[in-house]
């Protein structure tokens, strides 16, 4: 049965084009963020919200935003956005706020954002966009959670605070150390490798980050959108050339 289109697009961030585990987009706040689980989801969810938001503002302007200074422009929508997001946690939620520090500004600058940004916001409807930032939001969350929850479980013997080891357990602090996040990450992308899983790492990921260019062959949403606007052009360029034949023929019978 054909998915919804809108549930399409949750369906991509989530499972099929995941921001972390198949494109590998994001990595900064994944490697210093999540030494926790709580930290991952804290730091999933507020880049959820702007990326959603942004998608939804981009491709609400998408047609009044010259293309020679697309991102300067697309920078200034996500910089206002985060800055009211900060504002909020630091005024409703100032724990949240602490724990991710300076992470929170540097959002504006995450490459998933800019990214999806230019690949699917300024190409698409509004309620298209908005849905394809929750489900890459919900993915990068969904990705920073389970690494945070699995640094956690080594380094300290705790999942999201809640204690889950023995007391004979002893923690391998340097899970929760910074070394730890590049272990975690090398582990990680050795497994995908190694089953053969969708990564962009070993260029079997559904996205043209991972296929190497080859969008005729690619199945990711990127790459459908470049096929879908070449089949236009060159359809558009036959029916122009028909109408030029027809005049010239019209005008040789004259």
């Amino acid at each position: 049965m054909k998915m919804n289109k809108y549930v399409e697009r949750i369906y991509n961030g989530i499972i099929k084009e995941n921001p972390t585990f198949i494109i590998m987009l994001g990595m900064c706040p994944t490697l210093a963020v999540t030494t926790s689980g709580n930290n991952g989801l804290y730091m999933g969810l507020t880049t959820t919200v702007v990326l959603a938001m942004s998608n939804l503002l981009i491709s609400a302007l998408r047609k009044f935003i010259p293309d020679k200074v697309r991102i300067p422009a697309y920078i200034v929508v996500v910089a206002s956005l985060v800055t009211v997001v900060q504002l909020l946690l630091a005024a409703y939620l100032p724990v949240v706020n602490e724990l991710l520090g300076i992470y929170i500004p540097l959002i504006v600058v995450n490459c998933i954002i800019l990214g999806r940004a230019e690949a699917y916001a300024a190409k698409n409807s509004i309620g298209l966009s908005l849905f394809d930032g929750i489900g890459m939001g919900l993915g990068f969350t969904l990705a920073l959670s389970i690494i945070g929850s699995f640094r956690e479980l080594l380094g300290a013997g705790t999942i999201f605070s809640f204690k889950i080891t023995p007391d004979s357990f002893e923690p391998i602090s340097i899970f929760i150390l910074a070394p730890g996040a590049l272990f975690t990450l090398a582990i990680l992308t050795a497994l995908q490798n190694k089953l053969k899983l969708p990564s962009a790492t070993n260029g079997s990921a559904g996205n043209n980050v991972g296929c190497g260019g080859d969008c005729s062959h690619c199945m990711g949403s990127t790459c459908t959108t470049n096929r879908e606007e070449i089949s236009s052009k060159a359809e558009t360029s036959k029916v122009t050339i028909a109408k030029k034949s027809e005049a010239g023929d019209t005008q040789n019978q004259k």
